[in-house]
């Protein structure tokens, strides 16, 4: 069942979601060649904590990290290593989730480091692309199969991977609430209703579709080790237009 949002738990998630925001703008300002996903991932933390706010993903299920890293072929869940440092031509995702008396916000942005190829840089475009194409469907009256078929169409104009075994969700309460988005049509009919929350988040491969699970039992690859990019806001959708809560609040 979807729970729709009341205007007090939707005040509080824009302030878990300026949170998630204020994180993203510290990573595009800091990474660069060198710096490891630890270094990241504490960064990410104390601004979390700064903000009188709790890092949503640290100790979820067992994970270790305040933030996912996951660079290149790593699709998502990419645990934060001091031993792991990002270089030149390399794309990092950062994950990451606030929770704000008791609301949660979750946003996820691909990153470029230093100069990347065009055919990557191709990739990142393409895949932020679906995620506003997917945004604009989420309104009140529309269909969950409206916001996968924006993210297919876009993804198979570019003739681009889809990950298949992860998609967007519910968010509020919980990290993952009801529903479960694919980012391909399925045939869901499910009606999207002003005060509905869900994190739209296109995962596109430079190859197939077909991703894999490390030994750690977190980080998911590309089978074929080709490039993969992620982008992810939490949305409302609201009598007009859709709101995305994982934003700078002025």
């Amino acid at each position: 069942m979807i729970n729709r949002k009341s205007r007090d738990e939707i005040k509080r998630m824009r302030h878990a979601g300026h949170i998630v925001a204020l994180v993203h703008k510290k990573m595009k300002e800091v990474i660069e060649p060198g710096i490891s996903t630890l270094e990241l991932d504490s960064i990410a933390h104390d601004i979390i904590k700064k903000e009188r706010a709790i890092p949503t993903f640290l100790g979820y299920n067992g994970f270790p990290g305040s933030i996912c890293a996951s660079i290149n072929e790593q699709v998502v869940h990419g645990i934060p290593n001091e031993n792991v440092k990002v270089k030149e031509g390399d794309i990092i995702s950062i994950d990451v989730g606030a929770t704000y008396g008791g609301m949660v916000g979750d946003g996820a942005w691909t990153y470029p480091v230093g100069k990347i190829t065009d055919e990557v840089q191709r990739l990142l475009n393409a895949t932020e692309e679906a995620l506003f194409a997917g945004i604009a469907q989420m309104r009140d009256g529309n269909v969950l199969d409206d916001i996968s078929g924006a993210i297919e169409a876009v993804a198979n104009r570019e003739k681009l991977g889809i990950v298949r075994q992860y998609g967007g969700h519910g968010v509020g309460h919980e990290m993952h609430e009801a529903p479960f988005l694919f980012n391909y049509k399925v045939g869901d009919h499910t009606l999207i209703k002003h005060g509905y929350v869900i994190a739209i988040e296109p995962m596109l491969n430079l190859g197939c579709d077909e991703v894999e699970v490390a030994d750690d039992e977190w980080t998911v690859s590309t089978q074929d080790k080709k490039p993969s990019a992620h982008f992810e806001h939490t949305v409302l959708a609201t009598e007009d237009e859709p709101l995305i809560i994982t934003q700078l609040m002025q």
